[in-house]
């Protein structure tokens, strides 16, 4: 048992338990299953946004296995998988974050598992399997990662920094009058930033928030499955994680930023009007 699953309670410490098994058995699968003439199975939002082959086999491993061991719990899965369950435990799943990536054999994807209890989640793991990181936590635990570094590493993002030195990433939706938006929204924000990064894989960029690599991320047009492991994992590593002012972290707008530029980097967001067209 990890020191995070320690300081949860016994179903927090199963539940990531299996989280962890299933997502290091999917990043196994899309790593080295990947077929040579790797082809788009379906589209989604637009001819742009793909599901290939790989996405509905790794999501059907995850199911496959949580089902097993957990026969009455409920899932919400991207690739469809949909079920309310009698455990009051559901699966948020993600089996490919960063479909586009894989399919072009970039390397920034992952597979993203977080399991809720009664609404809440209480466990999340994000493994990344081309960079050789797992990253997870449970509520109240802390935040850890594995990696080519021995035994676990707790994360903590990093001090803040004036904003104008914040190193910030975000994502452009897959509809194009959604992205001229976006890059307009973007375009106004690079001045008073260091940079600005495009990973794409929301999971993955929200965990980089969580291990210190970026100072925030934003995004429009998340999805439950996109946010839930991760968003976990940033909160639990200090991140300070939302939506519009006062609200959670949505599809209309998703915020993950360290003490100190997160407040900042909302009010622009908002005053940009980042979160509509």
């Amino acid at each position: 048992m990890t020191d995070s699953a320690d300081s949860g309670d016994s179903l927090a410490a199963e539940l990531l338990a299996l989280a962890q098994e299933a997502a290091a058995k999917a990043g196994a699968l899309l790593r080295d299953g990947r077929p040579a003439d790797l082809a788009v199975a379906a589209t989604k939002s637009s001819p742009i946004d793909v599901v290939t082959e790989m996405d509905i086999a790794a999501e059907k491993l995850i199911t496959d296995l949580i089902s097993e061991r957990r026969p009455g719990d409920g899932f919400l899965g991207e690739e469809g998988a949909s079920s309310a369950g009698t455990s009051g435990v559901r699966w948020v799943i993600d089996p490919l974050d960063g479909t586009v990536n894989y399919l072009y054999g970039l390397p920034t994807w992952s597979v993203s598992i977080a399991a809720e209890r009664d609404g809440e989640t209480v466990a999340g793991v994000v493994a990344a399997p081309m960079r050789g990181e797992t990253y997870h936590a449970v509520l109240g635990g802390g935040a850890w990662a594995t990696g080519a570094w021995e035994g676990e590493r707790r994360l903590a993002c990093r001090p803040a920094p004036p904003l104008e030195q914040a190193l910030v990433s975000t994502g452009f939706n897959y509809v194009t009058e959604v992205r001229v938006h976006q890059a307009e929204v973007a375009r106004q924000l690079i001045p008073l930033l260091r940079d600005i990064r495009r990973g794409g894989s929301a999971a993955i960029e929200l965990c980089d928030v969580a291990a210190g690599r970026l100072d925030g991320y934003y995004e429009r047009g998340l999805h439950p499955w996109d946010l839930a492991a991760g968003d976990l994992i940033a909160r639990e590593a200090g991140v300070l994680t939302g939506g519009r002012p006062g609200e959670r972290p949505a599809h209309e707008l998703a915020v993950a930023a360290t003490p100190g530029v997160f407040e900042p980097l909302q009010r622009l967001l908002e005053e940009f009007g980042a979160w509509h067209d």
